[in-house]
């Protein structure tokens, strides 16, 4: 049990003192990167969607 507590006391102290954590500022950057390349590519994905069921449809119909 005993090093189950210093294994997470020594985890803390790594997460605290020895990770270089991202500036606040361009990790909302960032984020705000990801979200609009997510946003285009859903938007892209969909109107291929809705084009190529439309292409199947009208194929189908001549069948």
């Amino acid at each position: 049990m005993g090093s189950l507590v210093n294994y997470i006391r020594d985890s803390f102290e790594e997460l605290r003192d020895h990770v270089k954590w991202t500036p606040l500022q361009e990790l909302q950057k960032m984020t705000l990167v990801v979200v609009v390349f997510s946003v285009i590519f859903s938007l892209i994905i969909w109107l291929a969607d809705t084009v190529l069921s439309e292409v199947f449809k009208i194929y189908f119909d001549f069948l």
